[in-house]
């Protein structure tokens, strides 16, 4: 089990996924690699190949990525990120300063809002309090050729649309009083991006019209430029590797469901929810017919256990989740927490579903940049996880 776990892990966080993202087909990639296995199980289609397609806007990195600052090159993802919603754009450009002094200063800070910085580059340096005044300026540029933002942390996302100004992130270490800076981009929106969700499912022997529900999201963030890339192990390549393992668990005869059990891997996640949110309103059976669904998202570590979202809304079943965790010792905790819209289970549960998503805590803090790799991805809770899924999934058989 976690030898595949691994495998799985290893080869959806790989250059070759290119981050399972939408600069060279990355999405596409990992969705036939997950079709191969579902197909080596022998888990049955609702469409004959396992896909269930639709399309999205989305802004993409392709090609040039790059930031100079007083001519020294600085590194796509380790030293900055180019905002998600950036237009192609470039230049070279004298810099301002933005920072907590200036604004504590009210006179000034009303002078320096009223100049004309068409040819210059703001650099907004909050110095750890973010101020509104600050946090103001990123979304309102005064004109600027860029924005930068310094950070102590990157965070990367993807957007379906793009802004007419650039904004950049920079770690806040890797730039000092910079005098001139220069950035090339190019961006390009894809106006119907192709995509797919992954869907495939074991036959109840019983009740094969009712349908307890596994799902994960295999899309990550993709690239930023032709050189960076976003692996995504974590999130959510981990969460993939325990949706193949369940499939292969539950495809053998001697664990043969009673109730119809569906694997859906979806895409579009990072972008908003979009693969799930399409599933929910074209899907393959009658919504009513899910007796329960349990969404997998970040599942690599669980040092200090897992927290159930939408514990709180079905507390029958989050009970016996942690009964079943306190009878075995599976994990350290199973904490409970109320709705949130923040990853695929929402619209099911928006439409009438018993629906959790479920998601580790401790270890590693690499999420949405280029340290979300499989090889510091522990799995170190993987087994205990899945033993602990299982036994959650006979309760519901019953």
């Amino acid at each position: 089990m976690y030898n595949y776990a691994r495998q799985i892990v290893d080869t959806l966080a790989s250059e070759s996924m290119h981050g399972r993202g939408y600069v060279n087909g990355g999405d596409s990639i990992a969705a036939n690699y997950l079709r191969s296995e579902f197909n080596k199980f022998g888990l049955k289609s609702f469409t004959g190949d396992y896909y269930q397609r639709f399309s999205f806007p989305v802004n993409t990195f392709p090609g040039r990525m790059s930031l100079n600052v007083d001519g020294k090159e600085l590194a796509p993802g380790k030293d900055y990120i180019a905002f998600h919603w950036n237009p192609t754009a470039s230049g070279k450009y004298a810099t301002v300063l933005a920072d907590d002094k200036l604004v504590q200063n009210k006179r000034k800070f009303k002078k320096f809002r009223r100049q004309n910085f068409s040819n210059k580059i703001i650099i907004v340096n909050d110095t750890g309090k973010q101020t509104t005044e600050l946090y103001d300026l990123l979304g309102n540029s005064l004109n600027a050729k860029a924005i930068i933002s310094l950070q102590n942390k990157l965070t990367w996302s993807v957007a379906q649309k793009q802004n007419d100004r650039s904004l950049f992130e920079v770690v806040r270490t890797s730039i000092h009083d910079p005098k001139e800076i220069s950035f090339d981009v190019e961006a390009e929106i894809l106006p119907a991006h192709k995509t797919q969700n992954v869907i495939g499912y074991v036959q109840g022997s019983e009740y094969p019209d009712s349908f307890i529900v596994y799902t994960a999201h295999y899309d990550h963030l993709g690239q930023m430029g032709d050189k960076t890339y976003f692996p995504g192990a974590n999130d959510n390549a981990s969460g993939c590797a325990m949706l193949l393992n369940l499939a292969k668990y539950y495809s053998s005869p001697e664990h043969h469901p009673n109730y119809s059990i569906v694997f859906i891997a979806f895409c579009g996640e990072e972008v908003g929810l979009l693969g799930s949110n399409y599933y929910c309103e074209h899907p393959f059976f009658p919504m009513k017919n899910i007796r329960f669904l349990l969404n997998m998202d970040i599942m690599g570590t669980g040092e200090e256990g897992i927290t159930v979202v939408n514990g709180t809304l079905f507390k029958k079943e989050f009970d016996k989740l942690k009964e079943i965790n306190t009878q075995n010792n599976y994990i350290k905790d199973v904490k409970i927490r109320g709705k949130a819209a923040n990853s695929d289970h929402y619209f099911f549960s928006e439409k009438g579903v018993r629906a959790c998503f479920m998601y580790t805590m401790g270890g590693i803090k690499a999420y949405h940049d280029i340290y979300d790799r499989a090889e510091t991805l522990p799995l170190n809770e993987f087994e205990n996880l899945f033993k602990l899924i299982t036994d959650f999934g006979d309760y519901l058989q019953h």
